[in-house]
């Protein structure tokens, strides 16, 4: 370990300090640019010591657990609170500009679409029992060590109020010392609590653990490995007034009011298709809402998630014809005699992008397309497929619902 005084040239992508020396970049962490900081440094990676000269562009964390003096160490939730509301959103959009021009595209990109503390409906907990309590809270980033939490500024004021009754309830399931996962949802009737990464329960376990959740109040299911371990109340989310169950532990949009936007854009741009395609549907976020323009034909891989929509769509009045097809889009894309009928096709996959289905999209006829994605890099690389085959991009909208992080959602709009 080495101890250099250095100043830092830019943000990477993942939100760290980059100064460029002699054998390459060196990242720092909690680091801006324009700071001349002290560093100890190992290899490519360096820890901030002391800060000679802030950037303008600092300011004070609103976390108690965020950066290096973190209370019970660095929470790895969140690596931008250091830097103030303008240039966070900035970075943001220049994320999605930069993996753009990366495929040679070049389009005007909107400003960021703003979160906000206390927005986020989903959060992933950490937990694991020791000999004195259970710990419940964030990964340290690139650790296990999991960093207990008393606060949390960007989760739901029902998830936070509700950290006694999550911390019950993961000590009741914990069978050993081994770390698990806890996912929380915020939900109408309450908390839908999915825990994964505990083997199996002993009878005994179950019934104490099933007595441990009927005892509190605001917890509308726990389940285990997948499997509902007790539902005191169905859990409810609301698309677009359409009313879903999701199954336990299902993809949700992390936050309501970026969801509202991305849902937003979608139905602005399909207008008044009389038939669309939702591709990676899920449990419905846009197919619900779509059909209240058109029929709507719903893609998706897993079959839980779309028995969810199915009987959402069924059991509401005023939507068009909404059918449901389970199929693994990235072995069996739509292919471009499927996409004929389509007026629209609407597609949200996950990190690893479309390529396959955007190959048969850039053959097809389809008038208009919305692609809407969480990772801007083969989001860059699936428009290059589409542009090449005809399209023309309208609008690309970034939207940040994982606050202070480098994650961001982008809605992309295109038309043939």
């Amino acid at each position: 370990m080495s101890t250099e005084t250095v100043t830092i040239q830019k943000l990477g992508a993942q939100g760290d300090g980059i100064f460029n020396s002699t054998n390459g970049p060196v990242y720092v962490p909690f680091a801006l640019p324009g700071e001349t900081v002290a560093i100890a440094r190992v290899k490519d990676q360096g820890t901030v010591m002391s800060i000679a000269t802030p950037s303008p562009d600092r300011q004070e964390p609103p976390c108690r657990h965020f950066g290096p003096d973190g209370i019970n160490g660095t929470c790895g939730g969140c690596t931008l609170q250091h830097l103030s509301d303008a240039p966070y959103r900035a970075f943001k959009r220049q994320l999605v500009i930069d993996a753009l021009k990366s495929k040679g595209l070049t389009p005007e990109v909107d400003k960021t679409i703003a979160a906000h503390p206390g927005e986020r409906r989903r959060v992933v907990f950490a937990a694991r029992k020791t000999e004195k309590d259970m710990l419940i809270g964030f990964n340290q980033a690139e650790s296990h060590h999991i960093v207990a939490i008393e606060e949390c500024p960007i989760s739901s004021a029902a998830i936070i109020a509700r950290l006694p009754a999550i911390t019950a309830i993961g000590a009741a399931l914990a069978n050993s010392a081994e770390a698990f996962r806890i996912s929380v949802l915020e939900t109408l009737p309450g908390l839908d609590i999915a825990v994964d990464g505990i083997k199996k329960l002993s009878d005994p376990q179950r019934r104490k653990a099933i007595e441990t959740v009927l005892a509190l109040r605001g917890i509308a299911r726990v389940s285990l490995n997948g499997e509902i371990l007790v539902e005191p109340s169905k859990p409810i989310v609301d698309f677009g007034g359409v009313s879903v169950s999701p199954p336990p532990g299902s993809f949700t949009q992390a936050t309501k009011p970026a969801e509202e936007a991305m849902a937003a854009l979608v139905l602005a741009h399909v207008g008044k298709a009389k038939r669309i395609a939702d591709l990676f549907a899920g449990a419905g976020t846009f197919s619900l809402r779509l059909a209240r323009v058109g029929r709507v034909h719903a893609v998706e891989s897993e079959e839980k998630p779309l028995a969810a929509l199915d009987h959402a769509a069924r059991n509401t009045q005023g939507l068009k014809p909404v059918s449901v097809e389970r199929r693994d889009l990235f072995r069996r894309p739509l292919m471009t005699a499927e996409l004929k009928v389509y007026d629209a096709v609407v597609f949200d996959p996950p990190r690893a992008g479309a390529e396959f289905q955007c190959q048969e999209l850039a053959r097809s006829a389809v008038k208009k397309i919305v692609a809407v994605s969480c990772n801007p890099l083969t989001l860059a690389r699936d428009l290059a497929i589409l542009v090449a085959g005809g399209y023309r991009i309208t609008g690309v909208t970034p939207i940040d619902q994982f606050l202070w992080t480098s994650h961001v959602e982008v809605v992309a709009t295109l038309e043939k």
